[in-house]
């Protein structure tokens, strides 16, 4: 189980597309406006932080968003939603593993534009 965990935690955060390990954001016009981004939760962190989601996974289901995340369909809790509009355009999901679990928590959900 232990192993499992820190295998998990290890892959949330060497998301090669989604980390600014070597500071490929630092000069981004967005960046500035990436890190104040928060939700009910608390700061989002920044964009180096998140994952963009592509439209086929992400979505409404009744009132809440749903995203998909390493094949796992995961509601999106009220609390985590951004609500600034997107100036980025595309979705952006910050996930984490709960230390205790190991289950993929949503720390804050941007929608794509023109949702």
């Amino acid at each position: 189980m232990k192993a499992a965990l820190i295998s998990l935690i290890l892959m949330l955060s060497t998301d090669a597309t989604a980390r600014d390990l070597d500071g490929q954001y630092n000069d981004s016009p967005l960046k500035p406006w990436f890190d104040t981004l928060r939700s009910g939760k608390g700061l989002c962190c920044s964009f180096a932080d998140g994952r963009t989601v592509e439209d086929p996974d992400w979505g409404t289901e009744g009132n809440n968003y749903w995203v998909n995340i390493d094949g796992q369909h995961i509601i999106v809790p009220p609390e985590a939603l951004v609500i600034v509009p997107n100036r980025f355009g595309r979705a952006v999901v910050w996930p984490y593993a709960d230390v205790e679990t190991g289950k993929i928590l949503i720390r804050c959900f941007m929608p794509g534009a023109g949702t």
